[in-house]
C-alpha cells in the first residue's frame, strides 16, 4: 500500500502521463521535482522488485545472462550498447568489464538503490536492472534483449531480490564546487606537469594537485595541450568519423558509470534536436543544445600523444569524450589525429 506522499506522487505521475504520454520517466521525474528511482518504486509490488545492494556480486553474476543491453547516460547524452559481460573486474568501490561490446568503469560508492523492472509494452514486457545514486539519478541500467536467457536472467533477480523492504532516503545531489580564480592556479607548473604525463590516467591526479577544474585546465594551459572549439566541432567530428570510417572511441558517463563504445559508427541521424547514432550494437543520443564547450585535448604518453574531443554542458560537467580507437602500448591512429587537425582547421577558418 502507498503512503500518502506517495500516493499523492502516483497521482501527479498518472496525471502527467495522461498529458504527456511520450515524456521519458528521467524527464517526467525532473518535472515532478523528484528523483526518478522514486518513480520506478511507486511500482514496487507490482512492476518493480528491489535489489539486495551487493553490486559486485550482482555484476560479476552478469556473465550468466548471454547479451544484453546496457544504458548509461547524463542529462544530454545517451549511450546505449549491446554485448555480453565478459572479462567482469570487481571487488571494492571500483570495477570494470572489459569485453569487446560491454566496456564500463564502474563508481560503485555511488550506488544506492538497485531495481529489477518489468515494464509492460502492447506486445509483452520490458525486463531490465536499473541502479540509482542517492539523489535518485540513474546510473546504469542493463536491459534484456530477445538474446538474453530469461531464465538465466529471472534467476538473477530472484538471487538478488532484497530480503527487506527499500526505503528511500532521497538526498538532492551536492551543487558543483566552484573553480578557484584563473589568476589563482600555477599555469606554468600544469604546463610542465601535463607535458610530463606518461599516461592520460595521471590527468585527473594532476587536476587534483594543481586545485584546477578540468574545464579551466582545459581554457588555461595553451592551446599546445588544449584548443577551444566551437559546440558545433562535437558533431563535426562523429560526422567525419562516420564518413571516412575512422574507429573511434566514445565514453559517456555520471557519477557511477563510464561506457565506451569502440569501433566505426556509421548510421547518423538527427530527429528533434537529437543528433543519432543508430547502429545495430550502438545507438548514441546526443542532444545538441545540451553542449555548450568543446576542446581538442592532447595527453602525452609512454606510446605518444593521445588526442581527445571533449565536450561539456553549461555547467561544466562532461557531456561525451570522443577519441581513436586505441589499445596500451600502441600509438594512436594517424587517421583519427588527421581527423582532429581537420576539425581545428575548419574552426579556425
Amino acid at each position: 500500500m502507498l503512503s500518502t506522499s506517495n500516493g499523492d506522487l502516483a497521482a501527479r505521475w498518472t496525471r502527467l502521463r495522461g498529458e504527456q504520454p511520450a515524456l521519458r520517466i528521467r524527464d517526467a521525474a525532473t518535472t515532478l521535482g523528484v528523483g526518478e528511482a522514486e518513480l520506478v518504486a511507486l511500482g514496487v509490488g507490482r512492476t518493480a522488485t528491489p535489489l539486495a545492494s551487493d553490486w559486485r556480486a550482482l555484476l560479476n553474476d552478469m556473465p550468466s545472462v548471454g547479451r544484453v543491453m546496457c544504458l548509461t547516460r547524463n542529462e544530454h547524452c545517451v549511450h546505449e550498447r549491446h554485448g555480453r559481460f565478459d572479462d567482469v573486474q570487481v571487488s571494492g568501490p571500483h570495477g570494470v568489464v572489459l569485453g569487446p561490446d560491454i566496456d564500463l568503469r564502474l563508481f560503485l560508492s555511488n550506488w544506492r538503490y538497485g531495481f529489477a523492472v518489468r515494464e509492460p509494452l502492447k506486445n509483452g514486457e520490458r525486463l531490465s536492472l536499473q541502479f540509482f545514486d542517492a539523489s535518485g539519478e540513474a546510473v546504469h541500467k542493463i536491459y534484456a534483449t530477445d538474446e538474453t536467457d530469461r531464465k538465466a536472467f529471472d534467476a538473477l533477480v530472484a538471487r538478488y531480490r532484497a530480503e527487506t523492504p527499500t526505503v528511500l532516503e532521497i538526498a538532492p545531489r551536492a551543487p558543483d564546487a566552484p573553480d578557484r580564480a584563473d589568476a589563482e592556479i600555477d599555469v606554468e607548473g600544469l604546463r610542465n606537469a601535463w607535458r610530463a604525463m606518461k599516461d592520460t590516467h595521471e590527468f585527473f591526479g594532476m587536476l587534483g594537485k594543481f586545485k584546477v577544474g578540468r574545464v579551466q585546465a582545459l581554457r588555461v594551459v595553451g592551446e599546445e595541450l588544449a584548443r577551444d572549439l566551437p559546440a558545433r566541432a562535437l558533431r563535426s567530428a562523429i560526422e567525419a568519423a562516420g564518413a571516412d570510417g575512422t574507429p573511434i572511441m566514445i565514453f559517456v558517463g555520471n557519477r557511477g558509470c563510464i561506457q565506451i563504445h569502440t569501433g566505426p559508427v556509421k548510421r547518423l541521424v538527427e530527429t528533434h534536436g537529437w543528433f543519432n547514432v543508430l547502429d545495430p550494437t550502438f545507438n548514441l543520443h546526443l542532444r545538441d543544445s545540451g553542449v555548450v564547450r568543446v576542446f581538442s585535448v592532447r595527453k602525452p604518453t609512454v606510446d605518444g600523444i593521445v588526442t581527445s574531443i571533449e565536450a561539456f554542458d553549461d555547467r561544466d560537467r562532461n557531456v561525451l569524450l570522443m577519441f581513436g580507437e586505441r589499445k596500451p602500448g600502441k600509438p594512436e591512429l594517424e587517421q583519427w589525429r588527421a581527423l582532429v587537425t581537420r576539425i581545428e582547421k575548419q574552426a579556425a577558418s
